[in-house]
């Protein structure tokens, strides 16, 4: 009788020590962090933008090149986007220290409050935990023509620019993404989407 009792206070205390771990897992997933980082390779139509400012700066063959896509119905561009993750389990603070990684990482792109194309993570990425900043590279293939077209080719050509020009930035840009971390216990995926953007880490 009493080796059952002792088996059942084993068991209730392996359960307990089971339910803790996952909410301590949980907690520390729901720290990680994420904003939108910086913008890499601009090409559109496979023209590099990345040291240009405005239409004057292209060439007249590109500005050809270009005038005669969008007047094609299309005005293909390609750059990485980099997500900043932060995963503060360091160790300190009462949290242990987790290092988190990334299965998958399912986003929607908004450019300019428009929703464009969605996607995920090419392959899984780990983020230390030590606080540090980690990039996301996202691959982005898209057809501004098909979301913009009706702005015109100079705002299309101009939005462009502002994105990955001389002067870049990610203004424009808004992701909505659902992280899947893999655990000891199974991936867990987020139970909603998260909001990032460029001017401060959400989680």
């Amino acid at each position: 009788m009493k080796s059952k009792r002792s088996f059942i206070l084993i068991i209730l205390f392996s359960f307990i020590l089971y339910q803790c771990s996952i909410y301590q897992t949980m907690t520390n997933l729901s720290r990680l962090q994420f904003k939108v980082g910086n913008i890499n390779g601009f090409k559109v139509n496979n023209i590099d933008i990345t040291n240009k400012s405005s239409l004057k700066d292209f060439s007249p063959t590109d500005v050809l090149t270009l005038t005669s896509s969008f007047s094609q119905g299309k005005l293909p561009v390609s750059f990485v986007l980099n997500v900043d993750a932060k995963n503060p389990n360091d160790g300190t603070g009462g949290y242990a220290r987790t290092d988190a990684t990334l299965k998958s990482f399912k986003w929607r792109l908004f450019i300019d409050d428009t929703e464009t194309i969605s996607g995920d993570i090419d392959s899984p990425v780990t983020v230390p935990g030590t606080g540090e900043v980690t990039k996301i590279p996202l691959r982005i293939n898209i057809d501004l023509f098909q979301f913009f077209k009706n702005q015109g080719f100079d705002k299309v050509i101009n939005l462009a620019l502002t994105l990955g020009g001389k002067n870049s930035t990610t203004s424009k840009i808004t992701l909505y993404a659902t992280p899947t971390v893999s655990t000891i216990f199974g991936d867990i995926k987020y139970p909603g989407e998260l909001k990032i953007i460029d001017t401060q880490f959400t989680n």
